[in-house]
């Protein structure tokens, strides 16, 4: 029995339209007359899908099919229920938060979804014990799956706020952040390396791993989390090490990129699009570490977070364009979906729509600082949510139903 990579990927690609259609008509409903349905439910569904469906779902089927490339015995069948089963319950969710919102239903469907990832952790480390040591690629696996353990908390007690009713404020942000920095900075960031790393060393001769990459990137995790609440009024010895972990984390992303560029000197192994698109991610991120360098000042940090278009611009900034750009750039070269040029033409669309909302939001954001309204400017955000369905529906379009699956060697 062989683990069938595209055929979860095919639900990946369906998934992250499916996210854009609901961001679409939450930017409809916000610079139009369209009284029917609720805001905020859409909201609940738009992020809690993105989450486990779109993200969460492909970053799992990636550690799978690395695993079971390199392990003649691993958990296949067990493998593809839990995948099934957490489609299952993130389509279930979807439904129960766009229509009900929060209740029993869509809080019993998102623990689920949480208590299925554990079950997939499980089996992960059961496989990950028959990999050589020595491969690097493991240890950024393994860190993955405890940070994405680990953010569940966030949840849990977002689930007990709603359930008991007593709400506070500061608890109730710290805890959201805590799951959002647990999952991209950890569960997302740390799977993503894993795939590069792993791809870096099988295609690169000249490709030298440095394990004091990961050391870095892991010590720092931890503490950058309070760079989310500094609002809070944290002691100085916390608030140093923050600072200090932020800037680990810059110089440990310098140095992977330095390591990498002397590696990739010469080859070409990875087409050229694709290498647009990574070239793209990396600029993405390299914002989003500047950023973060940026909210170790608590006077710039309590700003950023009190203006919400800022939040939501840093965290398209983050999910679009630098994990879900991600994402299609590893398909696109791992051949998960059709590479011609209508396809580059559909994927050209979505990173013109990604970029175009990251510069609206942006404009949107500064703006916002200074009390100045612009005019138009729901209508040009949906307008790049247009953009980003389009190029999400054209992908699944232009990629043809059935197509040679090409399962090279991690």
């Amino acid at each position: 029995m062989k683990f069938n990579a595209p055929f979860w990927i095919k639900f990946s690609l369906i998934n992250i339209m499916l996210v854009a259609a609901l961001g679409t008509l939450m930017r409809y409903k916000i610079g139009y007359d369209f009284p029917y349905l609720t805001q905020k439910n859409i909201q609940h569904a738009h992020s809690h899908f993105a989450f486990a469906g779109w993200i969460s779902h492909s970053l799992f089927t990636l550690i799978v099919f690395f695993i079971t490339n390199r392990v003649l015995k691993s958990n296949i069948k067990q493998y593809n229920y839990l995948l099934a089963l957490n489609l299952i319950f993130s389509y279930g969710m979807l439904i129960s938060f766009f229509v009900f919102g929060y209740n029993f239903v869509s809080i019993a469907l998102s623990t689920l979804t949480i208590l299925n990832s554990y079950v997939l952790a499980y089996f992960m480390f059961k496989d990950f014990k028959k990999f050589d040591k020595k491969h690097p690629s493991i240890i950024w696996f393994k860190a993955a799956m405890w940070f994405n353990i680990i953010s569940s908390a966030g949840p849990y007690y977002l689930a007990y706020i709603m359930i008991s009713k007593r709400f506070d404020e500061h608890m109730y942000f710290a805890s959201v952040y805590y799951y959002l920095h647990f999952q991209y900075n950890g569960f997302f960031t740390f799977t993503c390396f894993g795939l590069i790393v792993n791809r870096l060393k099988d295609y690169l001769p000249d490709y030298k791993y440095n394990p004091l990459l990961f050391k870095l990137f892991f010590i720092a995790c931890i503490p950058s989390y309070f760079l989310s609440t500094l609002w809070l009024n944290i002691p100085v010895w916390l608030y140093v090490m923050v600072v200090i972990s932020a800037f680990v984390q810059f110089f440990a992303w310098i140095l992977f990129l330095k390591e990498v560029r002397i590696a990739l000197r010469g080859e070409n192994f990875i087409p050229k699009y694709a290498r647009f698109m990574f070239l793209f991610v990396g600029i993405a991120y390299t914002v989003k570490l500047c950023l973060q360098l940026g909210s170790t000042i608590p006077e710039l940090s309590k700003l950023a977070f009190g203006f919400r278009p800022v939040v939501i611009a840093y965290l398209h900034l983050v999910l679009l364009a630098v994990f879900s750009v991600f994402l299609l750039a590893y398909f696109f070269t791992r051949k998960f979906i059709k590479t011609h040029k209508k396809m580059m033409f559909a994927l050209s669309l979505f990173l013109l729509g990604v970029f175009l909302n990251e510069a609206v939001l942006a404009v949107q954001g500064i703006a916002s600082f200074a009390y100045f309204p612009i005019k138009h400017i729901n209508d040009a955000l949906f307008v790049v949510a247009v953009f980003l369905l389009l190029g999400a529906g054209l992908i699944i379009l232009f990629d043809r139903k059935k197509h040679e699956e090409q399962s090279a060697r991690y």
